[in-house]
């Protein structure tokens, strides 16, 4: 046992693949609970310029059915930090391909009062697809 520790991960989930789920079994393995954060639809047409394909709330009642998901929700559309500040993780782990910067996460935690060690989970090696990459390939089957 870790003793409770709290494990926040984050994405947006849309076409859920192998690389979403290592990216969940590896963030859970850093503590007992995992939390995931679900971008809502306006932060995916924000930060991507496209609406997802799925919905925020199909995308959160998929990524809860998955076993090591422990509780989702969804995060706050102006400022991630009131996600952080809600859940408190221990840890938050990050996407391998997540653009935020671990150092400046946990400094900006820490002038919230928040105590968190932010790490980057693993790439991974093999045939993993990124939603983009799938999108892609639907598109030049069918184009």
């Amino acid at each position: 046992m870790k003793n409770g520790i709290t494990v926040m991960a984050s994405g947006v989930f849309d076409l859920v693949h192998l690389g979403h789920v290592h990216y969940l079994q590896e963030a859970k393995s850093y503590g007992d609970k995992l939390v995931v954060v679900i971008a809502r639809d306006q932060t995916v047409l924000k930060f991507k310029g496209r609406y997802p394909i799925n919905s925020e709330t199909n995308r959160m009642e998929l990524i809860a059915s998955l076993k090591m998901v422990d509780e989702t929700v969804l995060g706050h559309l102006n400022d991630m930090y009131q996600t952080v500040e809600e859940i408190k993780p221990d840890v938050i782990v990050l996407g391998y391909d997540q653009t935020f910067d671990e150092a400046e996460l946990e400094k900006e935690c820490l002038k919230r009062g928040i105590v968190t060690k932010v790490v980057r989970a693993s790439p991974r090696k093999g045939d993993f697809f990124s939603t983009s990459k799938i999108i892609k390939k639907i598109l030049n089957i069918y184009s």
